[in-house]
């Protein structure tokens, strides 16, 4: 699986065994749910989505201010 995240500017290849539920991937990598937006295969999904190791997922920075 290819996972781009945009506040490293970097791309990893993640292998999964078998498929797993977003959320966990993302506590993997340290990243909290509420700080970002993930598109799955271009796609925006949700943190319960699950996710295989044929997709491409964009970890986007969430910005908010006032």
């Amino acid at each position: 699986m290819k996972v781009y995240i945009e506040k490293d500017d970097k791309t990893l290849d993640i292998k999964l065994d078998k498929p797993m539920v977003l959320k966990e991937l993302l506590k993997e990598l340290d990243t909290s749910v509420e700080s970002v937006i993930v598109q799955k295969n271009g796609s925006i999904c949700l943190e319960d989505a699950t996710v295989n190791d044929t997709d491409e997922l964009r970890i986007l920075s969430v910005v908010s201010g006032g």
